[in-house]
């Protein structure tokens, strides 16, 4: 990649050097891709790659082993949601959760679409009604788009599809109310909205949450994408707050 223009939504920042800053995007048909910006920290690049926003990306490299340096137009700004709480932890853990787990330069056309969606939901609901489902199903085709999908299509224990209510933490796969009598405690809710569409109650949500961060913490968050995590428990928290 010597050379690309494209939209992209920021994912991170990392400073480098005195001034500069490495940025990691997630554009549509190329997938992740790491870029140094000259002034990235400047007090004028400072509200442009902020994660969530949208930008015009144009990478720039000598040869496709060179980090490219990386020039960024603003194209949508998130800035405001930013200030709140609740959203601001919605968008820093969707971001992260990208940044940290997506090999660079594959696409996934799906997820940057399913990303995009996440973050306009939370800029046009603020609140999380509009989006706290819509995150949920987010970690779950990331797991799946990276090769950890849920199979939610029939029970592990009988086979069949009828009133599937749970998944199996070793398996992966649902669990339907017949087929986990008696072992209840040590399978994970399977809320229904992930099911049957819909954005569910907040207890629903919680459970889908639950459940996502289960695989993710198993599968992808591990060794030292383990630290982002914590983004994560602040918006859960912050999630349960608000609804209590």
């Amino acid at each position: 990649m010597p050379s690309l223009t494209t939209p992209a939504l920021v994912c991170s920042l990392r400073a480098h050097g005195e001034h500069g800053a490495i940025a990691r995007l997630l554009t549509p048909d190329h997938g992740l891709i790491a870029g140094y910006v000259r002034g990235g920290r400047s007090r004028a690049m400072r509200p442009v790659l902020l994660a969530g926003n949208a930008v015009m990306a144009d990478f720039r490299a000598r040869t496709e082993d060179q980090l490219a340096g990386l020039s960024v137009e603003l194209s949508h700004s998130r800035a405001p949601l930013h200030a709140e709480p609740l959203p601001a932890a919605a968008i820093e853990w969707s971001c992260a959760l990208t940044a940290a787990t997506l090999p660079e330069g594959t696409p996934y056309p799906a997820l940057y679409s399913a990303l995009d969606g996440v973050l306009g939901a939370v800029e046009a609901a603020p609140a999380a009604r509009g989006w706290a489902a819509a995150l949920v199903r987010y970690e779950l085709l990331l797991l799946a788009e990276l090769g950890f999908g849920l199979d939610l299509s029939r029970c592990a224990a009988l086979g069949d599809a009828d009133d599937l209510a749970f998944v199996s933490p070793r398996s992966a796969a649902a669990v339907s109310r017949a087929g986990a009598l008696g072992y209840e405690s040590l399978l994970l809710p399977l809320p229904p909205f992930l099911l049957h569409g819909g954005s569910g109650d907040w207890a629903q949500v919680i459970d889908g949450l639950r459940l996502t961060g289960f695989f993710l913490e198993r599968s992808l968050l591990t060794d030292w994408r383990a630290d982002i995590l914590a983004a994560r428990e602040r918006l859960v928290d912050r999630l349960k707050r608000a609804v209590a």
